[in-house]
């Protein structure tokens, strides 16, 4: 019998990127005789106080699944925008968590860790935990910690945080008994710092391509609900407003195409610089983009189906630190993708299946030029669209991704469990 132990900082009802892949993955590993126990933080991203209170009274134990999945909610304070005060925030779940895996009935019970890669110092909790607990771990690396610090511009290379983060990592590597990956980037990335590639597994995020779908204009209700016109063209972004996803390009490239009052960018998030976004926008009276909150993943189809073309952005030099999931999520709706994005696997998906417009990371003529393209030749956006529905269903369908971490997870447990003999 496999019980496995996961940690997640976040986890439903709250809204962060990739949480769909963890619901999916936990509801596939108990239909695969793999039982989970799962501890996070009582909700606090993206919810209301009601919400949370509501948990707090009655949701700080569930069992789903007859019995096969158990979420042990623990009390923590809400998450604030500052980095320094998040950090704490995240430390402290670590603590907590650290506490629960070594003393809990629940997660004393279970013979394989699953450990997601945010915050970056879960890993290395986890790497502690199996000093004590002798059980493996099954690292899952979405975003690659300290490269992604530098990008965002929160450390410098080869400066003290850099170099912390670079024993932080190094620990959490030497000690995971698998390491999965989400591209071949990445894969690149840490065998450079030493990490053997037979502890390697790269296994590409999926869609769940029967929740994530294309929805035709007529039949969209968000545009009635945000009081949008449906006969514009439309370029959408839907995720963090940070400094890592180079959102400047985008009101840059507004500003400078204003004139055609036809096209419209509609920015969908939420995140550290969203005001400083708003406020140029404001400054430089731009009617041609409009910020709406994050939508639930329920309403994701609605989001990307507004657009003739959706973005996928990063600043320059983060290619190597990130896979942006957004780009399967778009393809799935059928919508056209323009990547602004260091060149690499992305570009090569991209071109090779046919199903955007690829520019170079920071290169905003390119990304007004692909802009201006699509507007012209409208049809051409919707073929680019097709062509990515097809690569998702053929590629990256939920049962073709889940079914490889299952693998690993069983290959894990079975190799542990001869050499413990």
């Amino acid at each position: 019998m496999i019980n496995l132990l996961s940690f997640s900082a976040y986890y439903a009802p709250e809204t962060a990127a990739s949480l769909y892949l963890y619901e999916n993955l936990y509801c596939d590993f108990v239909n695969n005789d793999i039982n989970v126990c799962l501890y996070t933080p009582i909700p606090s991203r993206g919810i209301d106080n009601a919400v949370r209170l509501e948990y707090k009274r009655t949701h700080k134990h569930e069992v789903l699944f007859k019995g096969k999945m158990v979420i042990h909610r623990f009390n923590l304070i809400r998450e604030k925008r500052n980095p320094i005060l998040r950090a704490l925030r995240y430390s402290l779940s670590c603590i907590k968590q650290f506490n629960k895996a070594i003393f809990s009935k629940d997660a004393r019970s279970c013979n394989v860790m699953f450990i997601a890669s945010t915050p970056p110092i879960q890993g290395a909790m986890a790497a502690l935990v199996k000093k004590f607990r002798r059980i493996p771990i099954i690292y899952n690396l979405q975003d690659i910690f300290p490269d992604s610090l530098v990008g965002t511009g929160l450390a410098k290379k080869n400066g003290f945080l850099w170099k912390i983060g670079r024993i932080i990592e190094n620990f959490t590597y030497s000690n995971a008994d698998k390491i999965i990956v989400i591209s071949q980037d990445f894969k690149r990335n840490i065998m450079k710092k030493g990490v053997p590639e037979e502890k390697i597994e790269v296994i590409y995020n999926w869609v769940d391509e029967q929740a994530i779908i294309p929805i035709s204009r007529e039949d969209n209700p968000l545009f009635d609900e945000l009081g949008l016109d449906r006969q514009k063209f439309y370029i959408v972004y839907a995720g963090n407003l940070g400094n890592a996803q180079n959102i400047e390009i985008i009101v840059d490239t507004a500003n400078e195409i204003k004139d055609i009052t036809d096209i419209n960018f509609i920015i969908f998030g939420t995140g550290g610089l969203e005001r400083d976004y708003k406020e140029i926008v404001k400054t430089l009276k731009l009617n041609n983009i409009s910020f709406f909150p994050l939508q639930p993943y329920e309403k994701v189809s609605q989001v990307y189906s507004i657009g003739n073309a959706c973005i996928v952005s990063c600043k320059k030099g983060l290619g190597g630190s990130a896979m942006p999931s957004k780009t399967w999520s778009i393809m799935s709706a059928g919508v056209a993708v323009i990547a602004n994005f260091d060149k690499g696997e992305l570009k090569n998906i991209i071109e090779n299946n046919n199903c955007g417009i690829f520019t170079q990371a920071g290169n905003k003529k390119a990304f007004k030029n692909a802009i201006l393209e699509l507007y012209h030749n409208q049809e051409k956006a919707v073929q680019l669209g097709k062509n990515g529905r097809k690569f998702i269903m053929n590629n990256l369908t939920r049962e073709i991704g889940t079914s490889k971490y299952i693998k690993v997870v069983k290959e894990v447990v079975g190799i542990f469990e001869k050499e413990s003999e």
